[in-house]
């Protein structure tokens, strides 16, 4: 599903990522782990192609993206929901998934698909509400439900708890282990909140200044040893 290789880039002419290699098979779900600053949003911008690749190879689907622009990747089926959500706060509800569907290649005048409310049955009585009023929990739901109305085959999710209340994040939890159990969508994770995304993940790798230092599955990457020297604050 996804195969990327000895990926460099950053910003302009700083280098933030150093030879980043993973993979992602087709609906895995895996983490993306590691503190602050180490290049995490970095890699999931240069996966969107929102930041250029200085060399490397991302392979998406048996196909070489890297030189791709960010539209032509999302119509290839990768989903990105960013850091801070990225709705559109002065639209409503319903204007927010409708733009998931020009991600699509889609009209905005299509149907959204059925499955969206069944997943959030609370967005069909709340259609015509203003996106910005929602509270934060709520526009977390909807950034994800958006990029889902385009049904990806990946699903970038960057820090999705951020900034969540303890019961918001069980909320968000649940929601994404549907969307693991439905079969449709891999998924790529990036969290600090390690229990929340080993809950999730099956595999994941840890980041240090840019870089892949362990990998492993969920009992491998919980070992005192990683979360002391990679992952505490």
């Amino acid at each position: 599903m996804l195969a990327v290789t000895d990926l460099h880039g950053g910003y302009g002419t700083t280098r933030v990522l150093h030879g980043v290699t993973f993979h992602a098979g087709e609906v895995e779900v895996v983490a993306i782990l590691g503190r602050n600053g180490t290049g995490k949003t970095t890699l999931m911008k240069a996966l969107m192609g929102l930041l250029p690749s200085a060399s490397g190879s991302i392979v998406f689907d048996g196909v070489e993206v890297s030189a791709l622009p960010t539209h032509r990747r999302a119509k290839r089926g990768i989903g990105y929901v960013p850091q801070g959500r990225g709705i559109f706060a002065g639209a409503t509800l319903e204007e927010n998934l409708r733009y998931g569907l020009l991600l699509a290649g889609r009209s905005m005048h299509d149907d959204i698909p059925p499955r969206i409310f069944e997943s959030f049955p609370w967005m069909g009585e709340r259609l015509k509400q203003a996106a910005g009023t929602l509270s934060g929990g709520e526009q977390q739901m909807l950034a994800i439900a958006r990029v889902l109305v385009a049904s990806p085959k990946l699903l970038l999710l960057d820090e999705p708890t951020e900034g969540l209340a303890p019961t918001v994040v069980e909320q968000l939890r649940d929601v994404l282990i549907e969307v693991r159990a439905s079969g449709k969508h891999a998924m790529l994770l990036v969290e600090q909140n390690l229990r929340f995304a080993l809950t999730l993940a099956s595999r994941g790798y840890v980041m240090e200044k840019g870089r892949i230092v362990a990998e492993g599955d969920p009992s491998h990457l919980e070992r005192e040893e990683i979360v002391a020297r990679h992952l505490s604050i």
